[in-house]
């Protein structure tokens, strides 16, 4: 029997105390509905974010207890299949954002499916990605609201947390206590408004330890086409330096390339990009393609 965890079992910050959902073995495949990041609460154009309650934004369904799950071991994910909702929710708020300084006027905006793309005002259409925004596991100690990312995973924003992607997470405490939500129909690479096409959604994943990547970089993610360290930080020179040194340090620890040849492979091969910007910590990403590790004789898991 598959476990399925609805929407409306949800917390509001990563941290340890929180009680779980659903207990569930490695390997275990779970579905998860999710809220879009509003919580349902923006429906129409007239619905403005001054009406919004904000001690329910971003909630994350969960958290789900991994059984066998430890305090330093690094936990998998993947994620199996991703569906969203047929209407999409878009928003922009003065002084937010990273065009907060010129936007002068609320606007609330739906956005509806039509096949695989995503309509936006009846005039451009954009392909549909559906990704998650919020997805992470409790931290060691301390409560992170979930608009927050950070070591823990959180609110990093990366439009590569899709269907068939992996990521990885190290374990703060036991059970992992996981959890995720804010999906988008579709969204750019820094999330410029301080949103993308907010929805709700529906995912399967499984989750176990891989013992042989203990001490990777987290959070960390794979597909088929690249591996890409995530960082967040105060400022983008922070983050962006954060992904470099992870991804040198996988390529170094794990791959077992010299500082230097990880370094020039990097700089050859490698790919830096923001996630989010918006956010009270900013999320850059360093990717590297998996061909170029399939020619080191290097393959994940």
């Amino acid at each position: 029997m598959t476990t399925k965890v609805t929407r409306d079992q949800v917390f509001f910050a990563f941290q340890p105390e929180l009680t779980p959902v659903a207990h569930v073995q490695q390997g275990e495949e779970v579905i998860m509905e999710t809220h879009d990041c509003f919580e349902g609460q923006l429906k129409t154009s007239a619905d403005l974010l001054d009406s919004l309650d904000w001690d329910h934004i971003n909630p994350a369904s969960g958290p789900v207890y991994i059984e066998g799950t430890k305090p330093g071991d690094v936990l998998r994910v993947d994620l199996l299949k991703m569906d969203v909702a047929n209407q999409s929710i878009m928003v922009t708020l003065p002084g937010e954002g990273a065009l907060g300084d010129q936007i002068t006027e609320m606007e609330t905006v739906v956005l509806k499916l039509d096949g695989d793309t995503v309509v936006y005002k009846d005039k451009v259409r954009v392909p549909k990605k559906p990704m998650i925004g919020v997805i992470g596991v409790a931290p060691a100690s301390g409560s992170v609201p979930n608009g927050t990312p950070g070591a823990h995973g959180g609110n990093m924003d990366c439009t590569l947390v899709t269907a068939g992607a992996s990521l990885y997470f190290t374990v703060g405490v036991e059970g992992a206590l996981f959890g995720a939500g804010d999906f988008h129909a579709a969204m750019g690479d820094g999330e410029v408004v301080i949103c993308g096409a907010e929805t709700p959604g529906e995912f399967r994943f499984k989750a176990q330890v891989v013992d042989t990547l203990k001490g990777l970089p987290t959070p960390f993610l794979r597909n088929e086409n690249l591996v890409a360290a995530i960082f967040s930080a105060p400022t983008l020179d922070e983050a962006a330096s954060g992904a470099t040194h992870a991804m040198a340090c996988f390529l170094t620890e794990f791959v077992g390339l010299s500082v230097n040849d990880a370094g020039m492979l990097m700089s050859l091969a490698g790919e830096l990009k923001f996630c989010q910007i918006v956010d009270p910590e900013k999320t850059v990403r360093f990717e590297f393609p998996v061909a170029v590790l399939e020619q080191l004789g290097f393959r994940m898991d």
